[in-house]
């Protein structure tokens, strides 16, 4: 299960890596707060800086909060829009989890989830295995996994629309059986 769940955490940040998925709506000389994170135009964040942001690492705090552990590159600007990604917009509890995965089966019959939907999507996906690991307790560990798991097929379900046949995504193979619905 260690060894999947390892090749998840890289697949959601190989995919974090596809130009034009992550994005910014930043202009020079304009504050960065919450208003200015998504929505309106936006520009593709370079790939590489987000791989370095990640690659740095992330810690959680005690109040269940993410944050970049380098201090120099959190402090650039995109490193300050993560950051914002991460305190505003990602979940920071099981409960909250859910109901943004909830959110995410709700849209599948729709379009493809748009670049702000799907980079939620995505960080969702890597708060729970970051939250997975800190987990002291089975079966907490076996929840997060379980939302993690069922995060990734609404990832894989957004990257077939359009593209698989009769829409059906790709497999998630042998660990698909803990796709059980939570209670």
């Amino acid at each position: 299960m260690a060894g999947t769940m390892q090749f998840l955490a890289w697949l959601i940040v190989t995919i974090c890596l596809l130009p034009g998925v992550t994005t910014t709506q930043h202009r020079p000389g304009q504050p960065m707060d919450g208003a200015s994170v998504g929505g309106g135009l936006q520009e593709p964040e370079a790939p590489e800086v987000m791989f370095e942001l990640l690659w740095a690492g992330l810690e959680l705090d005690v109040m269940g909060q993410l944050h970049i552990q380098d201090e120099e590159l959190a402090s650039t600007h995109p490193g300050r829009r993560l950051s914002l990604l991460l305190q505003q917009h990602v979940p920071s509890d099981l409960e909250g989890a859910k109901q943004r995965l909830r959110r995410f089966q709700d849209l599948r019959k729709g379009p493809p989830l748009s670049p702000w939907d799907f980079e939620h999507l995505l960080l969702t996906g890597l708060s729970c295995v970051y939250r997975l690991h800190e987990a002291r307790e089975a079966e907490e560990r076996g929840r997060w996994a379980q939302v993690f798991a069922l995060l990734a097929q609404e990832t894989l379900w957004d990257l077939c629309k359009g593209f698989c046949p009769q829409g059906q995504p790709l497999s998630l193979g042998p660990w698909a059986l803990i796709l059980d619905p939570f209670p």
